[in-house]
């Protein structure tokens, strides 16, 4: 039976993959329709999603095969669906994140930040949750987080090497002292006697006990629980501020761009209400609350409430000096800023206000201005391809006219920014069939009438007060989540809660906005996102370490955003009108 057993969990993806789509076969057979067709391809892509027993990408890859063959859209039809607008934004995000990641500028940042912010445990977790969720804003979550443990690791290391060192010098001085207790003066030969390590003839050594001491033994053992401690706290701080830091731009995280995209595939009228600028106004004041909450909430946990202690007054100053010269050495290793980092951050920082100053919404953007009189003919995705495509045009180095190289021959033009061959190694292309995929499932719910179903018998909830159905449904959000993958999770969520949204006569961001940061929510369990399971690969982490921390974190994250939503959410979006271009009353066709 035990054998029988293990063999069918060997098996397992291969039993669910088959048998699943036979398991839920009645439901287009015996119900009939298209709405019930495009209700089984839903049910099958959720499971083969939540279970991952064939790759997420190939999943979202399902549509093209389906659709068709129920009759349900024409293959062209589904085709378009994954190459959208916000598919191209993605790509010219990414490929800015790439020239940063490849020029090592994001480091340099880091670096720079932390030798600021300096190496007090308080100050320190601080200066590593702010520059993580700064450079998640931009790269992403997984590569950030990725980078900053190690310098994390190295930078503890060196604290704890520095404060046993101080220790065991202390003990030395003791043993010279014989016991005449901490007040004896010691004069300077007795010093040397403990501390002198150079010439050989000259230092007198003593020699120490090869056995622990018990106090010796009580003051590793308190040093290394300490230490053990703060590392945790350090590897959830980073792992966390990479997720909320994710949350804060249109291009930080998938979520954020899959809700874009369905917003502007169910309601083509919406005049633009998502872009990254308006995304940004709302979501990065609420990154920046979740962000303190979660500093706060961590210091508790592993630091505890000596504010004196953890920010490091009267502590050892040479600790602190030492571990501050294992980030400077660091930095020093970097260089000087080179022409290419130059680049890539003029670059960068051009794209950022072209996208803000696009269309801010307070005033006529420059896209408004020059191009998009009558159509929005420039969008965001135009600006981001733009600026990711001069990564290919201009030199990493400053081009000079002759010259030779060391064996004598002519030098050569200097390469570009990018090439192709970076992009194709570091481009996560799984992650545009995954979108394309979400926005087939959207534009299939509402060809076949599936979302105009599940809108009708959603419409008892029109008389449970709005707040309350945005709390229950990112409460239901963020616990999906941590057993699903965010991208799937709000790819399956979002058409349904517009449905209800239109039923119920409720703006449809009301309930989109707080569902898509909570798929981003993903605190309690090392599956559950990528930055997660770096945190967990170093071995410090239990489970239970990150479920206590991450479950106080769900719930805080949800109520943050739902006040947001109440407050300056509603003032941005208009959220407590039913806006006109929400009243769908026929089928858009491209």
């Amino acid at each position: 039976m035990v054998v029988c057993l293990s063999g069918l969990w060997r098996y397992r993806n291969y039993l669910i993959i088959f048998l699943t789509p036979l398991l839920i076969l009645p439901l287009p057979l015996i119900v009939g329709g298209p709405e019930a067709s495009c209700g089984y391809v839903i049910i099958l892509m959720a499971l083969y999603w939540c279970t991952e027993c064939v790759p997420l990408a190939v999943t979202g890859l399902l549509p093209v095969i389906l659709f068709p063959m129920m009759g349900i859209m024409e293959s062209s039809e589904v085709c378009v669906q994954y190459m959208k607008d916000s598919n191209m934004l993605f790509v010219g995000g990414l490929l800015v994140a790439i020239a940063v990641e490849y020029w090592n500028l994001h480091k340099r940042i880091a670096l720079r930040v932390l030798l600021i912010v300096g190496v007090r445990p308080a100050l320190l977790m601080m200066g590593f949750m702010g520059t993580t969720a700064f450079l998640s804003m931009w790269i992403s979550n997984t590569a950030s987080t990725a980078m900053m443990l190690p310098i994390a690791n190295a930078v503890l290391k060196q604290l704890c090497d520095t404060e046993a060192q101080a220790e065991e010098r202390e003990m030395d001085l003791m043993a010279i002292r014989g016991g005449a207790g901490p007040g004896t003066e010691v004069s300077k030969g007795q010093e040397n006697q403990a501390f002198e390590m150079g010439d050989k003839e000259n230092s007198i050594t003593i020699e120490l006990e090869v056995e622990e001491s018990p106090e010796a033994r009580e003051r590793r053992l308190k040093r290394e629980a300490k230490y053990l401690n703060l590392d945790k706290g350090m590897s959830l701080s980073v792992c966390y501020a990479a997720s909320i830091g994710g949350t804060a731009t249109l291009t930080g995280t998938t979520p954020n761009l899959i809700l874009k995209g369905q917003v502007d595939e169910m309601f083509p009228g919406n005049e633009d209400i998502i872009n990254f600028a308006s995304w940004f106004g709302f979501s990065f004041p609420n990154m920046v609350l979740m962000l303190i909450i979660s500093w706060l909430w961590l210091q508790f946990m592993y630091l505890g409430c000596n504010m004196k202690k953890s920010f490091g007054c009267g502590t050892n100053k040479d600790g602190d000096k030492e571990a501050y010269e294992v980030m400077k050495n660091e930095y020093k290793k970097l260089g000087s800023m080179c022409f290419a980092e130059g680049c890539v951050l003029v670059l960068f920082v051009l794209l950022v206000l072209l996208w803000f100053t696009r269309e801010p919404g307070f005033m006529p953007g420059w896209a408004t201005v020059l191009f998009n009189k009558d159509k929005p003919y420039v969008t965001d995705g135009t600006v981001a391809i733009l600026m990711s495509t001069l990564f290919f045009v201009i030199p990493s180095q400053i081009p000079r006219c002759g010259g030779y190289s060391e064996d004598g021959k002519p030098l050569k033009a200097p390469p570009t920014l990018l090439n192709w061959d970076v992009v194709q190694e570091k481009m996560p292309w799984n992650i545009l069939l995954l979108l394309g995929g979400g926005f087939a499932l959207a534009r299939g719910s509402e060809t076949s009438g599936l979302s105009q179903w599940l809108g009708e018998n959603l419409a008892p909830l029109q008389s449970i007060p709005p707040f309350a159905i945005s709390f229950l449904l990112s409460l239901l959000t963020a616990t999906f989540t941590e057993c699903s993958s965010n991208v799937a999770t709000t790819t399956l969520f979002l058409p349904i809660l517009a449905s209800m949204a239109i039923a119920i006569k409720l703006h449809p961001l009301y309930v989109m906005l707080p569902c898509t940061i909570c798929a981003s929510l993903a605190f309690m369990l090392p599956v559950a996102t990528p930055p997660n399971a770096i945190a967990f690969s170093y071995g410090n982490l239990k489970v239970m370490d990150m479920a206590k921390a991450g479950f106080i974190l769900n719930i805080v994250g949800v109520i943050t955003i739902n006040i947001a939503l109440n407050t300056w959410g509603a003032a941005m979006f208009n959220l407590n009108t039913f806006p006109d271009w929400a009243n769908v009353t026929t089928i858009h066709t491209p």
